[in-house]
């Protein structure tokens, strides 16, 4: 198995799996806490369903 963060070897019965380290699993919590992993959810909101499809087409336009 392959920690997520830094790629290295992570050992079966690793206390810190999925990771290989303390380090690799802040480094992870602070990811989430930035907000750099987010998870998906289906857009309810009629206005915001719009906005976000005009903002589609827009970039489609462009390219």
């Amino acid at each position: 198995m392959k920690c997520p963060i830094c790629k290295s070897n992570v050992k079966p019965g690793d206390p810190e799996i999925p990771f290989c380290s303390a380090r690799c699993r802040l480094l992870d919590l602070g990811n989430w806490a930035s907000e750099r992993y987010s998870i998906p959810a289906p857009i309810t909101d009629p206005d915001e369903l719009e906005r976000v499809l005009s903002l589609q087409q827009k970039k489609l336009d462009e390219a």
